[in-house]
């Protein structure tokens, strides 16, 4: 296959990275990259569909990083999977053989193994610098889901308009299941049996990284999992932390004692990154060195420093998002050519365990099998997001009264842009069109 061939196909099917910031997948198809990584770490705790569709399907999507490998002139294909894993590695290695690029970079159940800037330091040994992107390095980063997408592109021909979904929690009957693109987090969730909880709140992903949701918010190409906990357990009360509070709590109680530096997988990896350091400025108002506060934008926002270190219950995380996101409203850019540590020798003692990390957030009795059913549910409502990926929304296509079937074409992705196409999830016809999502009602 022709290298443009592949990038048109992926990018006509809207792949985007299925789940993170989504972005685009046709744009990581670079020459540059010498290593492809399948990234099956499944980072947060309690999801298990990255694990599931691989283990499900291993030979097609084995057979499609074999293909992309060969298509833009990779040496390698690395499939990072937790050794945990027992099912998924043993299908692997029972189709393996057959791709002579293809190996298997085993991980140990640690967080955050699933942040490709860990990933890539873990299988491969390189150090992505501060402020760079994989490609800086010659590698490139997919999710399992993302390259099935690609599969289904290249061999069935149809577009993404589904979603694989781990519904868990407070749930009756916690499940993995393959959902249209723009069903709500309270459709979705009646798979799971209904909730249990009385007072339930909902998150859309993972509990370290995960926001809080509305029951009427969609399903998206990025949407990994559902999430459900009693409205007053630690997790949500933690994501639901106001910035001046955190600021006055940091003031009253940061003690320097420094554990969230300590433990932060960038700063090992010799980032500039230092939490206690930024806490320490933020708290006391001192702008005297403007490091710390600048340094924020190499956070990668795993959380532990805020969920998992701070023996004060702080929120070193929340701050830091609240600097960077005024930082980049003010056009400040990260810094250039900053000094790079050595890795942390404590690198390896100071990966903080999953079971630990679980225990800590008080989900060890939702640590349950969640089953994966491949059969597509219907849906009698889909409302489309435009913008479903980094980069510019898609142009709407359709108007109200259309008729549409499932594949078809609603959104077109912006000419001369990093933009992804959307179509039509569901058999129906068009009830609204705006800038922001077409909405397509079901057809009896």
């Amino acid at each position: 296959m022709e290298f443009t061939e592949l990038v048109d196909i992926v990018k006509n099917a809207g792949v985007a990275g299925a789940g993170g910031a989504g972005f685009p997948s046709y744009g990581k198809l670079d020459p540059r990259a010498k290593t492809i990584i399948l990234n099956c770490a499944e980072c947060e705790p309690l999801l298990r569909l990255h694990r599931q569709l691989l283990a499900a399907h291993a030979y097609e999507i084995l057979s499609t990083l074999e293909l992309m490998a060969e298509t833009i002139g990779a040496d390698q294909v690395i499939v990072g999977v937790k050794e945990a894993y027992k099912d998924t590695v043993t299908a692997l290695k029972a189709q393996i053989d057959a791709f002579p690029r293809v190996s298997l970079g085993l991980l140990p159940e640690v967080y955050p193994a699933g942040d490709e800037v860990i990933l890539i330091h873990e299988t491969t040994g390189k150090v992505v610098p501060p402020g760079s992107i994989p490609i800086q390095v010659g590698v490139a980063v997919f999710n399992v889901e993302t390259v099935y997408n690609i599969y289904q592109a290249l061999n069935a021909h149809v577009p993404v308009t589904k979603k694989y979904i781990t519904i868990t929690g407070e749930v009756e009957n916690p499940c993995t299941r393959v959902v249209p693109l723009g069903m709500t987090v309270q459709e979705v969730v009646s798979l799971a049996g209904g909730v249990t909880a009385k007072n339930p709140a909902y998150i859309m992903g993972g509990p370290m990284t995960g926001p809080i949701v509305s029951p009427q918010d969609v399903i998206t190409k990025t949407s990994n999992a559902i999430l459900v906990l009693e409205a007053d357990h630690p997790v949500i009360l933690k994501k639901q932390g106001n910035a001046q509070i955190n600021l006055k709590r940091a003031m009253a109680a940061c003690c320097q004692c420094q554990m969230c530096t300590d433990l932060c997988p960038r700063y090992l990896l010799g980032h500039p990154i230092e939490p206690h350091a930024f806490m320490r400025a933020a708290s006391t108002g001192t702008t005297q060195d403007v490091a710390p506060f600048l340094n924020t934008m190499f956070c990668s926002s795993c959380g532990l420093c805020e969920m998992y270190s701070c023996s004060q219950g702080l929120s070193p995380r929340s701050l830091i998002q609240d600097y960077k996101a005024g930082l980049r409203a003010n056009g400040i850019k990260p810094p250039a050519d900053v000094e790079v540590r050595p890795i942390d020798k404590a690198f390896s003692y100071r990966r903080v365990p999953l079971k630990r990390l679980r225990a800590r957030l008080g989900l060890n009795k939702y640590d349950v099998p969640a089953s994966l059913d491949e059969q597509t549910v219907s849906a009698e409502q889909v409302k489309l997001k435009l913008s479903q990926h980094i980069g510019a929304p898609a142009t709407p296509v359709v108007k109200v009264g259309d008729r549409v079937s499932a594949g078809q074409l609603v959104g077109a992705a912006k000419e001369k842009a990093l933009s992804l196409p959307v179509h039509a999830s569901i058999d129906g016809i068009v009830i609204d069109v705006n800038d922001k999502a077409v909405t397509i009602k079901a057809v009896k």
